[in-house]
């Protein structure tokens, strides 16, 4: 795909309507775009490359904007495979261009090709600059957001900030949809763990006069730049984004679920908003890590699987602690037929994350609730809704 941005900035990434799992976890129902640009001075610079997928797409798209010309940059802001699997084709293509990018950048090139561009390389450091003609890069360092070698652009002209895996979401760029829905998933399954490294990112940014968002995945920004920014800084501080309950179930043969779904019906009788439900073992465990995160509220419902966790379960809560989830409240439902463990487990595994509440009392279940609500669910749906 081919399109201006401005006369000068034009976009030749490539959407991939085909992929299954990006990253080979995350389910991608509407694919996923790889997003790169060229600036059109008196020096021609490429910005960032795409995914093997779309090699041949792409460097179509490249020489089509080239029209004949050679680039006489290219900048690496992030070597994961994704964005950096045509950097050497698009080197031996034009042999006089100069490869931009910081010195971790150009160690990670050296274990993904065996290309010497040694006299090529452009090393640049925080607040470096190089003139294009009537533009002016200005990298930016972002380690660990989510890569250690990860660096963004400022363009000082037209005011555009290339931020790499920031702002970017699933979806092809022509999937019709609410960003926040998907650029949440992503944010927190792919970026969630580095929320320190975003929000020192974010102040960097706000000494920026930013007019135009260009990631390296999802539609560029051009409107209401302060909401998307707000976004990342709900997410990266790890404050609740809504007031609500998530009910995350692990069931075996189905009486669990039925406990999570009666838990449900009483908070909503008694006037929750909102309170969203996920079965652990069908549905996508990225979307219950998304949610577990939205909400301020959490409820963890789980047998007892060989004396230990339900191995969905076990994984869901994995998940959540390697990617620092925080600041929240919850409660617990257990179910075991001749010795309950779930809940004392979820409880060790929650004490092991920064600023949780676990509520009381523990819903525990011998087998099956046999249409009854018991007490003590009844006081967790009291907890729950004054917490």
């Amino acid at each position: 795909m081919v399109k201006n941005i401005t006369d000068s900035v034009v976009y030749v990434g490539c959407d991939d309507a085909d992929i299954d799992l990006f990253e080979s976890q995350y389910e991608v129902p509407n694919g996923i775009a790889y997003n790169s640009y060229i600036i059109l001075d008196e020096k021609i610079c490429v910005m960032d490359t795409v995914d093997k997928r779309a090699s041949d797409e792409w460097i179509e798209n490249v020489k089509t904007v080239l029209n004949g010309k050679a680039p006489d940059y290219l900048v690496v802001q992030h070597m994961e495979p994704d964005h950096a699997a045509n950097i050497e084709r698009l080197a031996q293509l034009y042999p006089e261009m100069k490869v931009i990018g910081n010195a971790k950048s150009f160690a990670f090139f050296e274990q993904f090709y065996s290309l010497d561009i040694s006299d090529r390389k452009v090393v640049v450091k925080e607040n470096d600059t190089v003139e294009l003609g009537s533009h002016t890069l200005k990298f930016i360092m972002a380690p660990m957001i989510h890569w250690p070698e990860a660096m963004m652009t400022y363009e000082e002209k037209e005011k555009i900030f290339f931020t790499a895996d920031a702002f970017g979401k699933f979806g092809t760029l022509d999937t019709d949809e609410d960003w926040a829905c998907e650029a949440r998933r992503y944010y927190f399954n792919i970026v969630g763990k580095y929320g320190a490294q975003v929000q020192a990112l974010l102040k960097k940014a706000a000494a920026l006069d930013i007019q135009t968002i260009c990631p390296l995945h999802g539609p560029i920004l051009t409107e209401n730049l302060e909401y998307y920014i707000g976004k990342y800084n709900t997410w990266s501080s790890y404050e609740p984004e809504d007031k609500g309950i998530f009910i995350a179930y692990a069931s075996i043969y189905g009486n669990t679920a039925d406990a999570a779904r009666q838990l449900k019906a009483l908070l909503e009788s008694k006037g929750a908003p909102k309170v969203s439900i996920a079965d652990l073992s069908r549905d996508d465990m990225a979307e219950a890590i998304e949610d577990a995160f939205r909400y301020d509220r959490m409820v963890l419902a789980c047998a007892t699987y060989d004396g230990g966790l339900f191995p969905c379960m076990e994984e869901f809560l994995s998940h959540l602690k390697s990617k620092n989830y925080q600041k929240r409240t919850v409660g617990l439902i257990e179910n075991g037929t001749w010795a309950p463990m779930a809940a004392k487990l979820m409880r060790a595994q929650l004490e092991g994350m920064k600023n949780m509440t676990v509520l009381e009392p523990v819903v525990s279940i011998k087998s099956s609730l046999k249409g009854e609500i018991p007490e003590t669910m009844q006081e967790l749906a009291d907890r729950l809704l004054n917490s």
